[in-house]
């Protein structure tokens, strides 16, 4: 599994596609959200899983670019949802045009997601869209769950895994699922890729949420303590709930529901009871659960060595990451 070359291909693909059409005023948020960089890791997922199981990965391209395409649609509605200010490092695309260009042009680039899918036979396509609109619904439903806890008290951390699993894993795991679809594997080695990359979703968003919070604002390239400004109920929030003193939970609750609350006094303030409580001592535990549990998908492939190794390597890289 070569990740640089799958990276550089993955590029170089992205650079042939022309974004940038009539009317500008939509397609110019598509190019320069899409140009912004970011991780890119849900296209890797889809290139490695093709390479996988058919020894090449070319062909994975384009499904591989759906998903990206995907992902950073969901992106530019989500930072408008958020009123975020920030993504990777450069202004967000409500702030740099309006909200108005925002949801059109995120809607462009759902509708351009889907268009990917037509480089395929008709069986590979089929199975490609239903993956994939089943994604998308699951990713809506997530993120309405997101919307719907910053206005209660009462979330469990079970119900946030629940959400993120729908937010941001099934994304995760369907971008492999759709490599081993185009490499033509069969529904069981394609639905334990899948499992694996469910698991290693949460945990990659777990350590999101940490790095909401504690990251290095350059590197990370978000608002640091976002979440907190948005009352988000992460599972920081949530443990310290469950693990902290009386005084520290008044104050918590307090915080997450008064309006009128300086932001940089609460980030300080909420950060502050977090490290007094060792959360950051028991999401670093959360995540190397879910790794764990990735990783135990990965026994029962009908796969290499070699790849399986890839793979438990891959995981352990984003359990550990900075940005």
């Amino acid at each position: 599994m070569d990740l640089l070359k799958y990276q550089s291909d993955f590029l170089a693909y992205l650079e042939k596609q022309n974004f940038t059409r009539e009317p500008q005023n939509l397609y110019d948020p598509i190019s320069y959200i899409m140009q912004l960089g970011g991780k890119r890791i849900r296209p890797l997922l889809t290139l490695i899983a093709c390479d996988i199981f058919s020894g090449t990965y070319e062909k994975a391209l384009p499904a591989a670019l759906s998903v990206e395409v995907f992902h950073n649609f969901t992106l530019v509605h989500d930072d408008i949802m958020d009123d975020a200010p920030i993504r990777r490092g450069k202004k967000t695309v409500h702030e740099k045009w309006d909200i108005n260009t925002g949801i059109l042009s995120g809607d462009a680039m759902l509708i351009l997601a889907y268009q990917y899918f037509e480089n395929y036979e008709p069986v590979t396509f089929q199975k490609l869209a239903q993956l994939f609109s089943k994604t998308a619904l699951e990713v809506c439903d997530g993120q309405q769950l997101d919307v719907d806890f910053e206005t209660r008290n009462d979330v469990s951390i079970e119900e946030y895994i629940n959400m993120i699993g729908l937010k941001t894993s099934v994304l995760v795991g369907a971008a492999l699922k759709m490599g081993a679809i185009v490499a033509n594997a069969s529904e069981e080695q394609a639905s334990l890729l899948y499992n694996y990359g469910l698991h290693l979703g949460i945990a990659f968003q777990l350590q999101d949420d940490y790095l909401d919070t504690f990251g290095n604002q350059e590197t990370f390239g978000k608002q640091v303590g976002g979440d907190i400004i948005e009352n988000k109920k992460t599972y920081l929030y949530l443990k310290a709930l469950e693990v902290a003193s009386a005084e520290d939970r008044e104050r918590l609750l307090t915080l997450y529901n008064d309006s009128a609350v300086n932001n940089a006094e609460k980030v300080k303030t909420v950060t502050a009871i977090f490290k007094d409580n060792a959360i950051p001592k028991h999401i670093s535990e959360r995540i190397e659960y879910y790794t764990n549990k990735a990783f135990e998908h990965l026994e029962h492939l009908a796969i290499s060595k070699e790849a399986k190794q890839g793979l438990q390597a891959f995981g352990n890289n984003l359990m550990n990451r900075k940005v």
